[in-house]
This record gives C-alpha cells, structure tokens and sequence, in this order.
C-alpha cells in the first residue's frame, strides 16, 4: 500500500472529512476507490467512498459509508491514508510513489537497497532507504535518476560524489 495523505479536518456536521494529498492533480481519486486509514501504527482499516469531492489540486472532500456524525469523523483527523498500489497506477503512471519497493541501483556504489518510503520536499522528491544499516535520502530528481525500470522494479541512479559518505560517518 502506497500513502498518499493525511485526514486534517472535519468539515460541517455530516461526517466529511478534507483530506490532503501528495499525488500532485485532482483526477486520480473515485468514488468506487477504497481508502485504507491507518488507525493505529501499521493498521489500516478500510474506508468506502461515498462521495468525493476535489476542492483543489491538494485536497479532497470525503464522505465514508458508516462516518456520520462530526463526531466519527474527528476520530480520523491527523490519520495517515493509503491506498492499494493498482488504484495509483491507473491515474499516476510517474508518481515517485509507484516507486515504493523498487531496488536502487547507483552508478558508483552497485546496490543501495529498497526504497522503503517515497517523500515530497518543497522541490522534489525523496527517497527513503537503509545502506549499511543506516538510513538515507536520496533525491529522485532528473539529474540522479538515469533508468526506471517499472517491470523489473529497478531504478538506476548517479548519485553526486560524497552524498552516501555523508550518512556514513
């Protein structure tokens, strides 16, 4: 499961929800999509849509079947959300996000690991991974990143000199 946001606020007394998102347009979500929140670490229990609303390019405005009240829906607020891999990979073909679980392989440094976690700075995208038993970001970014392969779930990058070094020591 890929997460691609976070509940931050109820909106008027129905049971909505506005839920912030990091896939970057508002065409990707529907209403026959299943979102799975993470109610407690590493348990994410499945919500039905039944209704979506894009408010922006960042935020959708979600009703759930069985969240009513403002009350229910303040139990999600601050509650990461996932969904299942195939429901990103119909609308977001190039989402950093897919990349979750691809191996890395640098020019210089041969295998780095997997890619555990995919992040959006201000001005690009991270990747998270463990290297020698530490954790690194590496940046996902034109100029690192030189093959995607998506059926062999391999990326291969050239990394600038001294940037694993910098974790290392």
């Amino acid at each position: 499961m890929l997460r691609i946001g976070k509940i931050v606020a109820t909106h008027g007394l129905g049971g909505s929800v506005i839920m912030t998102h990091i896939i970057g347009h508002s065409e990707w979500l529907k209403k026959e999509d299943i979102l799975f929140v993470e109610m407690n670490k590493n348990s994410h229990i499945p919500f039905f849509l039944t209704q979506v609303k894009a408010t922006n390019n960042e935020e959708y405005l979600l009703n759930f079947e069985d969240i009513a009240t403002v009350e229910a829906a303040r139990r999600l607020v601050g509650k990461h959300v996932y969904v299942k891999e195939d429901v990103l990979a119909k609308h977001a073909q190039d989402s950093p996000l897919l990349w979750i679980g691809f191996k890395v392989i640098d020019k210089n440094h041969g295998d780095l690991g997997i890619i555990e976690d995919v992040m959006e700075a201000p001005t690009q995208w991270l990747a998270k991974l463990t290297y020698k038993n530490k954790e690194v970001l590496l940046p996902l970014v034109e100029q690192t990143v030189q093959q995607i392969d998506l059926k062999m779930k391999i990326i291969k990058m050239n990394l600038p000199e001294g940037l694993l070094e910098v974790y290392l020591s």
